[in-house]
């Protein structure tokens, strides 16, 4: 049996929400827009979608939800939307080194269109330093993008703190809360974030389905031109099997989550203890303690995660090396390098996410292979200090 712990790249379907899905196929199909009384029912569908995840945010508004095709789309539509909408303003605006990489070439593009780009350093464990952030404010900045955790990492980012540095000097915060959504509770009326990408998958809905959270009296161009759906800010017929599906799992998030988190914070940090008692140089990325309660990032010297990832693949372990979206390249972290760590060191990571069918069998598993697979590629590596492979000598004796 198969173990499968990279649920930061991808999460499966929870069956309540597929259950819930399943009329909207073929049965309730009718266009949202249409005036008859099939219409009228597609059209309750999506409403009723729409406040399930403004509830989900504790945002007052339904409204305030513009439903996407995704996180990446809704950051598109919060930058780039929100940097055309006030360039009259100004033209400047902050990043981290660390955002996702969907993130990192909005800013690219918004930099081709004439836009100053700032990018905040981290410290050692990939969290944003403050005053830095202070300091890059000017009075032509429009916009800051902080995601409220490292989706690689795992490391909490200090929205509240962000927010506030933000509305003193009268600029727009947005965060992408992806990696955070499905373990750390979200509330846009304690952290007044003017902007907010959702992702339907990371809460065990389907892929293919974001959301945008627009505080009220904010306003975005829309980069979708069509129908004027979405009150003109995103047009598109709606998915509606994918919109309730989304709908659905914001309850069951909102009503789990708690109970959620603290069973996979008890299996991190299983993980983690286990993973560093038992192997030689390991060591822990990002924060000990402000971190996902589901996310282990582990780097070990002298072999590649590449050749760590496949070892587990042989011992049917789903594991991933780095973003998923990125992961593929051979470039090492941009997370990692921006946290200090050299080149050879960020390429020996792996990334261990655990998610709502995660089970104590699978934590026992992961730690009684991986040791035997980090030795054996050690063993094999010409980097290998002698000291170490004595060292593999006396274990195994």
């Amino acid at each position: 049996m198969s173990v499968y712990l990279d649920y930061q790249a991808a999460k499966p379907v929870d069956e309540r929400v597929l259950k819930a899905m399943l009329p909207y196929f073929n049965e309730i199909y009718a266009n949202p827009e249409s005036l008859h009384h099939e219409g009228d029912l597609a059209t309750e569908a999506l409403e009723k979608a729409r406040e399930k995840v403004a509830s989900f945010i504790n945002a007052p508004d339904p409204e305030s939800i513009i439903f996407t095709s995704g996180a990446t789309e809704s950051n598109n539509l919060a930058l780039i939307g929100s940097a055309l909408r006030n360039k009259k303003k100004g033209n400047h605006v902050i990043i981290s080194e660390i955002e996702h990489i969907s993130i990192l070439n909005i800013a690219k593009y918004l930099e081709r269109q004439g836009f100053k780009i700032s990018r905040i350093p981290v410290d050692q464990y990939g969290i944003i330093k403050l005053e830095k952030l202070e300091r890059l404010i000017t009075d032509e900045t429009i916009l800051i993008s902080i995601a409220g955790a490292s989706n690689e990492v795992g490391s909490l980012q200090p929205v509240k703190e962000i927010s506030e540095i933000a509305k003193e000097k009268g600029v727009l915060f947005h965060s992408d809360v992806v990696a955070l959504e499905s373990s750390i509770p979200i509330d846009v009326q304690e952290i007044p974030y003017d902007f907010l990408s959702l992702s339907s998958n990371d809460i065990y809905g389907p892929r293919g389905m974001g959301a945008l959270y627009l505080k009220k009296g904010q306003r975005v161009n829309p980069i979708i031109i069509g129908g004027g759906q979405e009150r003109g800010i995103r047009s598109g017929s709606h998915d509606m099997a994918g919109v309730v599906g989304f709908g659905t799992a914001s309850v069951i998030m909102k009503r789990e989550i708690h109970e959620e988190a603290h069973r996979l914070k008890g299996y991190r940090d299983e993980l983690i203890k286990g993973v560093l008692e038992s192997i030689p140089k390991s060591y822990l990325n990002g924060h000990p303690v402000k971190r996902l309660p589901h996310n282990a990032h582990f780097r070990f010297d002298y072999i590649e995660g590449e050749s760590l990832l496949l070892g587990l693949k042989d011992k049917k372990i789903a594991v991933a090396t780095g973003s998923a979206c990125s992961s593929k390249t051979l470039e090492p972290s941009h997370t990692l390098i921006a946290m200090g760590l050299l080149h050879e060191e960020a390429h020996g990571s792996l990334v261990i996410t655990l998610g709502r069918f995660t089970k104590k069998s699978d934590i026992d598993k992961l730690l009684h292979e991986l040791p035997e697979v980090v030795k054996r590629l050690r063993i094999l590596s010409p980097l290998t200090p002698p000291e170490l492979l004595e060292y593999y000598k006396v274990v195994n004796k």
